[in-house]
């Protein structure tokens, strides 16, 4: 897919409804990355709080626990008051979060601000793909989809940046511009047609479509809409229905693997600990502050590309093709920190984990880090959708949290190396899981989505109509 004018034109009132439906993304991207420049901040000699290293490393787990804690909230949240106030009220919060980062005057403090903050993520990474997938044309839904992790990345190379080379406060004042312009903006934007029909509200939908797709309304997509969800109405929508439909039994076991994966290939390990791992492997060609801004940039330009190519090239070519460069790059860092523990001199190679942590951030976003997202909002039915994306959010914070913490556990007892084996071990994995389990959406509408996971061939006529 090619973004041209008349794209923009065409497919305008989808795009502005994304963009500012998703700026809290930034905001949770960066709340993500914060702790990378911010730990070395909170240790050092300027701190306006002292801490040790436990202490600031702790800001990272206590994060992620608050995803875990928003869990509940979000999956009574977005079937009850809707996607869109759902996403207004975690861009609410992040803003609450980042005035009390600006105020905090001791450690305490902070760690209340990192939990809450970790909630409105998490509202934010399931609502948001809920609510683009619903209001998206299927045609360009990948491409929408994935501006959500887009914005993110944003995030982290706004921390990046910011918490580097500026004073502290001044992440903060970012992330409250960003989330109080979604609470002033973003309610001007239609809520999903699909929420609306779920709830029978069947006119508003109507008026949300032909806000959606102005001079491109159907008459048939509404009916579209109404006949899936009429259907899936019918069908079990209970928690266990997780584990006894098969097709919701697939879906669920595809988003475990992917979400898990995804930690497990190295991502919140790089993310939230670029700047030590840079400080360990001894490079003298880069500073890791600028490494890391170089780092967050390629991270953008890899999901940028991704998100672009993602409606014609497909998600499972792109989970293939990401795993494999991912696990090979991951390999070659692995033997250089194992040369270099076992007291080989690497000094005239040290550029190869600085170059390797930067190949690794376009190869991961290229597909490991962009198509779960998709996924996770094309394969769940309406009646189990936030049931289905809240588990697989769990396995995601799971796999944060794990990660990091065997991560650091493994380098601190037995060498950066080891956790590096398993991080390259897990990349080829999610290769072969894709291969034989992923399913390919492209292109296909989500009531085809759910037909297909049902194992039931729909075919299309000339026009591309069901």
């Amino acid at each position: 897919m090619t973004v041209s004018t008349g794209f923009v034109v065409d497919n305008g009132a989808q795009i502005t409804a994304t963009f500012l439906g998703t700026l809290v993304a930034i905001s949770d991207g960066m709340t993500y990355g914060w702790t990378s420049p911010m730990i070395p901040y909170f240790t050092g000699p300027d701190s306006h709080i002292p801490m040790t290293s436990s202490q600031a490393e702790f800001m990272e787990t206590i994060n992620l626990l608050g995803s875990a804690a928003g869990l509940p909230f979000v999956l009574y949240l977005v079937n009850k008051i809707g996607r869109k106030r759902s996403m207004l009220a975690a861009s609410f919060l992040a803003a609450l979060c980042w005035t009390t980062l600006i105020f905090a005057r001791n450690k305490e403090t902070l760690y209340v601000a990192r939990f809450f903050a970790g909630m409105a993520g998490d509202f934010c990474f399931v609502a948001a793909p809920m609510y683009v997938a619903e209001i998206a044309h299927h045609k360009i839904r990948g491409f929408l989809s994935a501006s959500i992790y887009l914005m993110m990345l944003l995030g982290v190379l706004l921390v990046y940046t910011t918490g580097s080379y500026a004073p502290y406060y001044v992440p903060p004042i970012i992330g409250i511009i960003l989330t109080v312009s979604q609470c002033v903006f973003f309610p001007f934007m239609p809520e999903s047609p699909y929420f609306y029909v779920y709830v029978d509200r069947v006119d508003e939908a109507k008026e949300a479509l032909l806000k959606l797709r102005q001079k491109k309304y159907s008459e048939e997509e509404l009916e579209d809409i109404k006949r899936s969800v009429e259907r899936q109405k019918t069908e079990r929508g209970k928690p266990r229905d997780l584990v006894l439909d098969k097709s919701n039994r697939v879906a669920l076991t595809i988003m475990t693997v992917l979400n898990l994966g995804q930690h497990y290939s190295g991502i919140t390990i790089m993310v939230m600990n670029l700047h030590t791992i840079l400080d360990e492997a001894g490079s003298k060609y880069i500073e890791s502050d600028v490494a890391a801004i170089i780092f967050a940039v390629i991270m953008i330009v890899g999901g940028s590309t991704a998100s672009v190519i993602i409606d014609r090239f497909g998600r499972k070519f792109l989970l293939i093709a990401s795993g494999l460069s991912t696990g090979v790059i991951l390999a070659i860092i692995t033997v250089y920190f194992q040369l270099k523990n076992t007291g080989y001199d690497v000094s005239g190679v040290s550029w190869i984990p600085a170059v390797g942590c930067m190949v690794y951030a376009a190869t991961f976003k290229l597909g490991l880090g962009l198509v779960p997202i998709v996924l996770t909002a094309e394969i769940f039915p309406t009646t189990i959708k936030a049931i289905g994306m809240t588990i697989a959010e769990v396995w995601y914070i799971a796999g944060a949290v794990t990660s990091v913490n065997v991560y650091s556990w493994l380098s601190n007892s037995y060498g950066i190396h080891v956790p590096f084996y398993i991080l390259s071990v897990c990349s080829f994995g999610i290769v072969a899981f894709s291969v034989f389990y992923v399913p390919e959406t492209k292109g296909k509408t989500l009531d085809e989505i759910q037909l297909m996971m049902r194992g039931e061939r729909v075919e299309r006529n000339e026009d591309g109509d069901l």
